[in-house]
C-alpha cells in the first residue's frame, strides 16, 4: 500500500486526509486523495472530506468518488459495520440478511465488503448475486431484496444501486424485516450506529477470503436461482388471472430495460406464464437490452425523462406496433406509451396507476363476499399523486389514505393497515413507482409490467382501449390533470432559503397561510409539514408526520371564474437529487380546462413564489 507524506496539508484538512489515508484500502480512491493532495485542491479536498454522506430513509445515494461524503468502498463498508451492528442488537437469534447488486459501476464491490460487514458479526448471508463464485455477470433487479427478505424471514436486505440517477452515481437502499424501506426512527439510529463503527474492522478489506471462507462454512449462500424461481411462481400465482395467446398474431409490443437488469426477469416471466417469446411475440429494444453501467442510447437512463423511450417508440413505429413498455435500470419502475389515433401518448405515472387501481377494484369486486366481508379494501398512494383514486373510494366505497413521499412510507403504512384487517393489493406513487403486496412492500417495476399487460389484453378483448378506461374513469369521478416539474437546485442550501422567503410572504401579513395565488386562486386548505402546520384539521396539527428538515408545502385552491375547478399543489425539495419539485394537479369538467388551470398555476407559483431571476433557480418546464 502506498505511503504518503501529509506534511504540507493544510491544518484544517490534515485529520481528514490522515484518516481517509489510514481506512481506506482502495487503491484507486486512495490515489484519488492522494492526488488532491499534490495538486493542493484544498477546496475540493475539503468537499470531499469535511461533511460524511447522510445515512436516511433513502439509504445512501450519491456521485462515485473518494471522500466521506461520496459512495465508495470505505464508506459503504463503514455504513454496513454501523448496519450490522444496529440489526444485530435489534435481532439477536435472527441474524439474517439478503444482499444484492445491480450492474452499475462498483456495485458488486460494494455488495463484497457489505457482505463482509454482516458476516464478522456472525450473520447467515444470503447473496442474490453469486459473489460466491466470483460471477461479475450475476444482477437482480431490486424488489428481489424485499420479496427474498419475506420468503427467508431474514431481518434485514441491502440493495446496492442508484436506480435510475446518472452512470456516474451509486446508492445504498436498506430494508428492514418486515420488506418494507427503514423509515423514522431506525435512519436516525443506524446513522449513530455508523458514527460509532467508522474504523475498518480486522477482516474488513480481506473480502475474498472471507467470501470463500463463509461459503465454505455456509455462512454465505448463494440464494439467487432459488428466490428468483419462488419470485416468478408468486406472480405467476397471484397476479396472473388472464391467458395471453403466443404465437398466433405479429409482435404487438416493444420493451425496454434502459440497459438495466430488467429483461433477464421479465423475459423469463413472460415466457414461463404466457409462453410469450422475443421476436414472436414482441420485441426488446437490441441497443437497450443487456446491462451495461454506461448507458450510451440515453441521457439519463429515467423512463420519465424526455427522449428516453425514444428507440422503443421508433422500433414500434417500425413494426406497425401501438405499445411500449419499459422499466428503469434496476426494474423497480414502470412506464408505458400508447399509440392513438396516430399519436404517440407517454402515460404519466397517474395515469397509469389509475388504471392499475381500476383494475384493482375490479378484481376485488369478482372476489367472493365472505372475502370482502372478512377484508375491506383499502388502496394508498403518495401526498404528491393523483386525488382520483381518493375520489374513487368516496364515490365506490373502499378505504383510502395517502402517505408522505415514497415508497418506505407507502410500504409500511400498507402493512400497518393489514394488521387491521384491510386488503391492500395496489399503492402507488406518480413517479411511476407501482406495488403488489401480494409480491413486495415495495415499488416493483416487473410486476407492474405484466399486470399492464394483462390489463391491456382484457381491455383490449372488450374492445377497449387505455385511454378509453382513462376518460371512462373521467367521466365518473371527474377530469384530473397534473403539471408536475421541478427546479433544479445550484445550491443545496437554497432550498431552505426559497422556503422561507415564500413563509416570510404571508406570515409578514399575520396570516398562517396566504390568500390568494394570482387573480384566480384562492387558497382553501394549506399544510406546511415542515413548520408542523395543517389549516382544515381541529387542533391545527398534521395528520402526516412533521419534518422539520425537510421542506414540504401543501395547498387546495379553488378558481374564482368557476367555484368547481380545484387545484392541488405540492412543493418540497427532493431528497435525493439537487431539485425543488413541485406536483399541481387540476380537477375539472373537461381536459383541456383542468390542463389550462394547472399551468396557470405552474406559472403563478414561479412568479410569485419561487422567482428564479431572483432566486438562482432554474427550469425547462
Amino acid at each position: 500500500m502506498m505511503c504518503f507524506d501529509t506534511v504540507d496539508v493544510p491544518s484544517d484538512l490534515k485529520p481528514g486526509v490522515e484518516t481517509w489515508l489510514k481506512y481506506d484500502k482502495n487503491e484507486s480512491t486512495r490515489i484519488e486523495i492522494i492526488d488532491l493532495v499534490r495538486s493542493k485542491n484544498w477546496n475540493e479536498l475539503h468537499k470531499r472530506l469535511d461533511t460524511r454522506i447522510a445515512f436516511g430513509t433513502a439509504g445512501l445515494r450519491s456521485k462515485m468518488e473518494a471522500g466521506f461524503s461520496r459512495m465508495n468502498t470505505l464508506t459503504v463498508l463503514q455504513a454496513s459495520q454501523g448496519l450490522a451492528q444496529y440489526v444485530a442488537k435489534k435481532f439477536p437469534v435472527n441474524k439474517s440478511v439478503v444482499v444484492g447488486h445491480d450492474h452499475r459501476y462498483n456495485s458488486r464491490d460494494f455488495a463484497k465488503v457489505t457482505i463482509v460487514a454482516f458476516l464478522q458479526l456472525g450473520f447467515k448471508v444470503y447473496d442474490l448475486c453469486s459473489t460466491v463464485n466470483d460471477r461479475n455477470d450475476v444482477f437482480v433487479h431490486t424488489p428481489m431484496v424485499p420479496f427474498a427478505i419475506d420468503q427467508l424471514n431474514a431481518s434485514a436486505g441491502i440493495m446496492v444501486t442508484a436506480s435510475h440517477n446518472p452512470k456516474l452515481d451509486n446508492g445504498y437502499k436498506v430494508y428492514y424485516a418486515n420488506g418494507c424501506q427503514i423509515i423514522p426512527p431506525h435512519d436516525k439510529l443506524i446513522a449513530e450506529s455508523i458514527e460509532l463503527n467508522l474504523e475498518p474492522w480486522a477482516d474488513a478489506w480481506n473480502c475474498e477470503a472471507a467470501i470463500a471462507e463463509a461459503a465454505a462454512k455456509g455462512t454465505l449462500v448463494d440464494a439467487k436461482k432459488t428466490l428468483a424461481k419462488q419470485y416468478m411462481q408468486a406472480i405467476g400465482k397471484n397476479l396472473i388471472s388472464t391467458d395471453i395467446p403466443s404465437g398466433k398474431q405479429e409482435p404487438w409490443f416493444v420493451y425496454t430495460p434502459m440497459h438495466g437488469v430488467g429483461f433477464e426477469f421479465f423475459g423469463e416471466q413472460i415466457k414461463d406464464v404466457w409462453g410469450l417469446e422475443e421476436s414472436v411475440d414482441y420485441f426488446c429494444v437490441p441497443e437497450q437490452k443487456f446491462p451495461d453501467p454506461a448507458f450510451p442510447t440515453v441521457n439519463f437512463p429515467n423512463p420519465e425523462e424526455k427522449g428516453a423511450l425514444d428507440l422503443a417508440i421508433a422500433l414500434a413505429d417500425s413494426r406497425n406496433i401501438s405499445l411500449v413498455l419499459g422499466n428503469d435500470p434496476d426494474a423497480d419502475r414502470f412506464s408505458a406509451a400508447v399509440k392513438y389515433q396516430g399519436q404517440w401518448k407517454q402515460l404519466t405515472g397517474n395515469e397509469i396507476g389509475f388504471l392499475f387501481a381500476q383494475h384493482a377494484w375490479d378484481a376485488y369486486g369478482k372476489k367472493s363476499e365472505e372475502f370482502k366481508d372478512n377484508n375491506p379494501l383499502a388502496l394508498i398512494n403518495s401526498t404528491v399523486s393523483s386525488q382520483m383514486i381518493k375520489k374513487m373510494a368516496e364515490i365506490e366505497g373502499f378505504h383510502y389514505e395517502d402517505t408522505l413521499t415514497g415508497f418506505k412510507w407507502l410500504g409500511n403504512r400498507a402493512r400497518d393497515l393489514e394488521k387491521l384487517g384491510y386488503y391492500v393489493p395496489f399503492a402507488y406513487e406518480e413517479a411511476i413507482g407501482f406495488m403488489f403486496s401480494d409480491i413486495v412492500h415495495d415499488k416493483d417495476g416487473i410486476s407492474a409490467a405484466i399486470v399492464f399487460l394483462q390489463m391491456l389484453w382484457n381491455w383490449k378483448e372488450q374492445g377497449l382501449s387505455a385511454l378509453d378506461v382513462l376518460r371512462r374513469g373521467f367521466d365518473r369521478y371527474g377530469v384530473f390533470q397534473e403539471y408536475n416539474g421541478y427546479y433544479t437546485v445550484p445550491d443545496l442550501a437554497l432550498t431552505n432559503t426559497v422556503f422561507s422567503a415564500i413563509r416570510n410572504s404571508y406570515l409578514l401579513e399575520l396570516r398562517q397561510f396566504p390568500a390568494q395565488l394570482g387573480q384566480d386562486l384562492t387558497f382553501e386548505s394549506f399544510t406546511d409539514l415542515t413548520t408542523g402546520f395543517q389549516s382544515d384539521t381541529p387542533d391545527h396539527v398534521p395528520k402526516l408526520p412533521v419534518d422539520p428538515n425537510s421542506q414540504m408545502i401543501t395547498a387546495t385552491l379553488r378558481s374564482n371564474r368557476n367555484s368547481s375547478d380545484l387545484v392541488r399543489f405540492t412543493t418540497r425539495g427532493s431528497g435525493t437529487e439537487p431539485k425543488l419539485k413541485v406536483y399541481i394537479e387540476a380537477i375539472s369538467t373537461t381536459e383541456e380546462r383542468a390542463k389550462s388551470l394547472a399551468k396557470e398555476t405552474w406559472n403563478s407559483l414561479k412568479s410569485q413564489w419561487f422567482k428564479p431571476e431572483e432566486t438562482g433557480l432554474t427550469t425547462n418546464f
